[in-house]
């Protein structure tokens, strides 16, 4: 029997510095091995609309021009992985948001040269993720499969 959320999903994103230098497939390599299964991919253009919903937090800071210039400088992979405990570990996985204090084995530890180039997001909360996940994704591009493994990940 597999635990209550084991269908907890999040999003993750590389930002347009992890795919300049083709680190997508290393970023989904990593999720992969963790276990975790793909519901949702795809690559694109943003908008600033979009950018604006997504970071409507930080509206007012005083980086949030600079910001909205990096993230509109080249696509971005948007990614909805789904498993166990999935917001919480992929937060771990991806690393602190300043790469001078990510730990080395995390993407931003391994990949990341400075704040403000950080090469992926991820979802802060289960709240957070479902708020992204729908800012990004349609109901009918997240895909409900089962995973050949799914019964040997999910059980506990």
């Amino acid at each position: 029997m597999c635990v209550p959320d084991v269908r907890e999903q999040t999003l993750v994103a590389v930002k347009p510095d992890g795919v300049q230098r083709r680190l997508v497939g290393q970023i989904i390599r990593r999720f992969e091995q963790r276990g975790f299964k793909l519901v949702g991919l795809k690559m694109l253009q943003v908008s600033e609309d979009l950018l604006s919903q997504h970071y409507c937090a930080l509206r007012k800071k005083p980086f949030y021009p600079s910001l909205l210039h990096y993230m509109t400088s080249g696509p971005v992979v948007v990614m909805v992985w789904e498993g166990h405990n999935v917001v919480q570990t992929s937060r771990v996985m991806v690393g602190h948001t300043n790469p001078a204090e990510a730990q080395a084995g995390t993407v931003r530890g391994d990949f990341s040269f400075h704040v403000s180039r950080n090469v992926v997001h991820a979802s802060d909360s289960l709240e957070g993720a479902q708020r992204e996940i729908q800012l990004w994704f349609q109901g009918k591009e997240l895909l409900n499969w089962d995973c050949c493994d799914q019964s040997i990940t999910c059980e506990v």
